[in-house]
Formats: structure tokens, C-alpha cells, sequence
């Protein structure tokens, strides 16, 4: 980029009074030290033309870098990066995470933006990490946007757009602190409450504030099938009904990229796994390449992927390879909102950035034949488990329990004639081990079922667990409590597996599968998870 002419010419630094040779010495001398000054800043101005200068806001957490230091209310990120927009526009932005939280959220995350992994985000030590997106410090209840030096250079549109997101937070905090809920409103069926939830009324106020304001775009280039197309009827159909969803959809998608919160990059990574990989070449690079030319297009021909660097835009991907396919383009990467299957910390997924997507194996239109099961009474099974023998978790739990026990029943492959859904249907608590990759579809069967589910896999970030308290109504277990799997199960009480049995038919709704969707199910949950994180993004031009 051409350096600006008035602070790169040597004309004009050298007739500067300064600078001439009949002052005395002291003057030359003063004169001297304020051209090296004036030099400085000079290469200073330049070096900030050239870069992105990108702050993380986030609050106290025990498991924060020791490095961060106290700013106001909460703590403050701040690195300043030398990052190059992907397209012709250059722009200089101001990006701020503010996370917001209630006392009944676990703040355990945090976020940085570089081209390489987010530094500030230390190691969790919890066995199930969990996304801080609502905390007790809010934003004001108005933002302030930096102004350019040029007032034509003003985006009103962007303004009112944060003004607005400005104003949910405001709301949400208000929710939060007076405990208030909307239980009147007309246009709601259903009212969260209850120990599912971190906050109850936290979620209302913010889904409700989702429903009336957060508008989506989807940029239109591409051709099916590797974009705007996905599996519907495959352990990947979390993908490929979102995006069938997300395009027919009149409700969130707007026509108009000016007044969009997010935008929705739809490539399906299925199907350019399917098109595009050459089976075992183990080269994944033509599929980096799609993602990376795809970009530099879109952000070419809008100035939208430039104005934030990306981190209003988002991906959805229910293959194992998502987070690889991310990589394609560093922003991609470490910037947007990535809604993943595989949403696993020690990949690079973010909690407090990224948004864990529901693996859910569907086979038919229709999802009626497999919801609902008895209570407890009727399930004479304690635990059950069938699957294949893969992953560094699996082999642990088949090698303790397989044919060990009557009560903990877990086999590598059913017998002939036995039907899966049924051993569930007949089982109080359904283990739900990591494979290959750490996301297992049993999680979702096991809530279908209104199976208690048991999750055993370190580093795993559960589905919308911003929102649901999940050990209010599933058995977490550590790898290393493989062995000690039945006396932690026993140790639960009749009582306290009922109510949590009642729980799961209650958290079933939000994973539900409907066409056209219906409120609170699973595609709301999705948007509800991306809006939180556009929630905490603010985009604006500064000078």
C-alpha cells in the first residue's frame, strides 16, 4: 500500500524551521531530537495504515491467562496485530468481545484474535468445557463508535446496527440482574425455566431479542452441490439441514447485506469432502484452496469480510474435517464463528468465539418414529452402549465393560435381530463415549429417547451449553472413571434420576428437527448460538 505523502516525504520533513542550519546549537539540537519524533510517528502512522488493530474484552475467570491485566470492569485483551484484509478495500476496524454472564454461568473462556491460535485462551481445566457468553459486567447501555477522521466516511447503517445490538445487551442485563421474565408475550408458546437452563431469564430476554431483531445474510455465490447444499439423511444432516433451512427461511435471512448482523458463508464440507478430496491422498489442500478462493471473492466484491476481518461471518460444518477446512483461510480460522460438530478445544475450537453444532444421524423426512420413551420404571437396563471400536476412549470402556456386566450392558456390535433404538428405550442411562472425533450422534438419540445421556470425553464443548446447564440432566464422566462407571451411576438416587429423566424431556425440544422450524427447536438453538456471539462482537470504523 502507497505510504501517505504527508508523512512519507523528505521534502516536507526538511522544511520544517528545524531543520535549518543558522539556528544555535541548543536549537539544533532540539530541532534534531523533534525530527527523529516527527519520523517516528510518521512510521508509526504508516505502520497503523497497513495493519488491523483488534481488542478482546472479557471478565475475570480463574482459568484466564495470568497475563491479561484489570480494565474497568473486566479484563482486558489487547494486541494489536498486523493483519492484511483478503480484499482490494482497506479499512481500519475495532473489534471488541464483550461477554456477557450471569452469576449462574461458568466463566472459563476467553478469546484472541490472531492469524494463529488465540494465545489469551488458557487451558480448562474443567472435564467438560463450557462457553462464558453472559456475564455479571455488561457493555453500557449505549456504545460510542469511533469516528473516522473523514465524517464521509461514516457507516450509519453499521451504527444503528450496533445501536441496536447495544440496546439487547442493555435488555438482557436488565433481565439478569431484576430476575424479570416475558411470560405474557403473545407471540411465545413456550417460556424456559427451570434448572435446565444456566439462566433462565437471561435466555428468554436474549431469544427474544433474537426473534425481533437478528437478521442473516447469505452471499449467493457459489453453485450447488458444494455450496448452498448439504446431506440431509446421514450422521452429517445437522449440516445439511441448516443450510436447507437457513435458504428457505423468511424470517431471519434478509435480501439487503446492509442490514445483516452476520453472514453466512454456505459451503458444505461434506460435499466438498464427497467432490473434491481424492480418496487417500491425504491432502486436504484442494479443499483449503475452495475456502480461501471463496473468500478473497466475496470479500472482493463486499466490503463486508474486510470491514470486521470476518468475525461477523460464520461457517457451519458437521464433518470431521471442519476445523481442518477452517484453516483455509486464517481469519476464517481464528476470527469467525465456526459452528461445529467436531467442537473440540484441543483443535482450536473456541468456546467464547465458535458455536458446537448437534450430530444428529438421520435416515428419514421424519424424526416422530424415534421420540419418546418409558419412565423409569420401565427400564430395567442400567447402562447401555453399542459401537464400534475406534477413538481413544471406546476401547477403554469395551475392554472394562463389554460382557462384564448385566447391568452395564455394552457391546461392540448388537446381535442380529436387536434393535438400537429399543436397548435404549430400555436403558436408564445411555453412554455416549467420544470416537474418532469427539462429537457422538448417541447424545441427541439418548435425549430422543428420554435416555439419560452419559458423556465420556475430555475437551468436549457440549451443544448450546452457553444456555443448557447439561449436568442438570446428563452424567458426565472422565476418562480415567471408566472403571468406576457403574458404582458413580448407582450412587445416583432414584429421586434424583427421575427429575433428571424429566429434565431430558425437557432439553429434548431444543434439538428437535422440525420443517419449517418452530421456536426454541434445534435451528433456532443454532441462530440463538451464533446471535450470542454477534452479541459480543462490536464492529466499527475508528480513527
Amino acid at each position: 500500500m502507497k505510504e501517505p505523502s504527508s508523512l512519507s516525504s523528505s521534502s516536507h520533513l526538511s522544511s520544517l524551521p528545524c531543520l535549518h542550519g543558522d539556528l544555535c546549537i541548543r536549537e539544533v539540537t532540539f530541532c534534531m531530537l523533534l525530527s527523529l519524533l516527527l519520523i517516528s510517528f510518521a512510521f508509526l502512522a504508516v505502520d497503523s495504515r497497513k495493519g488491523i488493530s483488534v481488542s478482546w474484552f472479557s471478565l475475570e475467570s480463574p482459568l484466564l491467562n495470568p497475563r491479561v491485566r484489570a480494565s474497568g470492569d473486566g479484563v482486558l485483551f489487547s494486541r494489536s496485530d498486523s493483519i492484511k484484509p483478503g480484499g482490494r478495500k482497506e479499512r481500519l476496524v475495532e473489534l471488541h468481545r464483550s461477554e456477557l454472564d450471569s452469576r449462574d454461568f461458568v466463566e472459563n473462556s476467553s478469546h484472541g484474535s490472531s492469524i494463529s491460535l488465540p494465545p489469551v485462551a488458557a487451558p480448562s481445566t474443567a472435564r467438560m468445557p463450557d462457553p462464558t457468553l453472559f456475564n455479571n459486567s455488561l457493555m453500557n447501555d449505549t456504545i460510542s463508535l469511533p469516528e473516522t477522521r473523514d465524517s464521509g466516511r461514516r457507516d450509519i447503517k453499521l451504527e444503528k446496527i450496533e445501536l441496536g445490538l447495544a440496546r439487547s445487551r442493555a435488555a438482557i442485563r436488565n433481565a439478569i440482574q431484576n430476575k424479570s421474565s416475558l411470560a405474557n408475550l403473545p407471540d411465545m408458546d413456550y417460556v424456559p425455566i427451570g434448572p435446565i437452563y444456566r439462566n433462565a431469564y437471561a435466555f428468554h430476554r436474549s431469544y427474544v431479542e433474537m426473534e425481533k431483531k437478528f437478521k442473516v445474510y447469505i452471499y449467493k455465490e457459489g453453485e450447488p452441490p458444494i455450496f448452498h447444499d448439504g446431506p440431509c439423511k446421514s450422521i452429517y444432516s445437522s449440516e445439511g439441514r441448516f443450510i436447507h433451512s437457513m435458504e428457505t427461511d423468511d424470517k431471519f435471512q434478509t435480501r439487503d447485506p446492509e442490514l445483516a448482523h452476520v453472514y453466512f458463508l454456505p459451503f458444505s464440507a461434506v460435499n466438498m469432502v464427497t467432490l473434491i478430496y481424492v480418496p487417500n491422498s491425504h491432502d486436504n489442500g484442494p479443499l483449503r484452496r475452495t475456502i480461501s478462493d471463496y473468500i478473497d471473492v466475496i470479500a472482493t466484491k463486499y466490503p463486508y469480510w474486510n470491514r470486521s476481518v470476518g468475525a461477523d461471518h460464520f461457517m457451519l460444518s458437521c464433518h470431521d474435517w471442519g476445523p481442518y477446512v477452517s484453516r483455509g483461510h486464517p481469519h476464517l480460522f481464528s476470527n469467525s464463528i465456526r459452528v461445529l460438530c467436531n467442537a473440540n478445544t484441543t483443535e482450536g475450537f473456541n468456546p467464547s468465539k465458535d458455536v458446537s453444532l448437534p450430530e444428529i444421524n438421520l435416515n428419514t423426512d421424519s424424526i416422530s418414529s424415534i421420540i419418546g420413551g418409558p419412565s423409569a420404571s420401565h427400564r430395567p437396563i442400567l447402562a447401555f452402549f453399542a459401537g464400534g471400536d475406534h477413538g481413544p476412549i471406546r476401547p477403554l470402556l469395551l475392554k472394562h465393560w463389554k460382557n462384564k456386566d448385566n447391568d452395564i450392558q455394552v457391546y461392540e456390535y448388537l446381535r442380529k435381530g436387536v434393535s438400537y433404538y429399543d436397548m435404549m428405550r430400555k436403558s436408564k442411562y445411555c453412554i455416549c463415549p467420544s470416537g474418532y472425533e469427539v462429537a457422538s450422534p448417541r447424545i441427541v438419540e439418548a435425549l430422543y429417547l428420554e435416555c439419560v445421556p452419559v458423556t465420556i470425553g475430555d475437551n468436549y464443548v457440549l451443544p448450546f451449553s452457553d444456555v443448557l446447564s447439561w449436568k442438570s440432566f446428563s452424567v458426565q464422566v472422565s476418562k480415567e472413571d471408566i472403571p468406576n462407571l457403574k458404582s458413580i451411576l448407582m450412587s445416583i438416587s432414584p429421586r434424583q434420576y427421575i427429575k433428571m429423566q424429566r429434565r431430558v424431556k425437557i432439553a429434548q425440544r431444543h434439538f428437535m428437527v422440525n420443517s419449517p422450524p418452530k421456536q426454541y427447536d434445534m435451528f433456532h438453538m443454532i441462530l440463538h448460538s451464533i446471535w450470542l456471539r454477534r452479541l459480543n462482537v462490536k464492529v466499527g470504523p475508528r480513527d
